[in-house]
């Protein structure tokens, strides 16, 4: 699976996308035909707590695009979250054939 990571109006650290990485390929347990995973990171609102944005897009063929896209105070939470909705998505996808 190839995954995509983009920081939008700042550097990702590698740290980051290593945990990012990580977290974004156990989904393949979930569904082995994922081929792509687009992440996408924004800080909305600085200065305030809940503002690290983080969005996840898997590709998998003959399927709708999945998406989860949730805020949190640390974009490593936000993941975190976002991950487990998307395997819930993955669940019902399998489900459904």
């Amino acid at each position: 699976m190839e995954i995509k990571v983009k920081a939008i109006h700042f550097d990702a650290t590698e740290k980051l996308e290593q945990f990012i990485n990580k977290k974004v390929e156990k989904l393949l347990k979930h569904h082995e035909e994922i081929t792509k995973a687009e992440v996408t990171l924004k800080v909305v609102k600085p200065e305030t707590a809940m503002n690290k944005e983080a969005g996840i897009k898997l590709f998998v063929p003959q399927h709708d695009d999945i998406f989860a896209s949730k805020v949190a105070d640390t974009f490593e939470e936000a993941i975190d979250v976002a991950v487990d909705a998307l395997k819930r998505q993955l669940e019902k996808t399998k489900k459904d054939k």
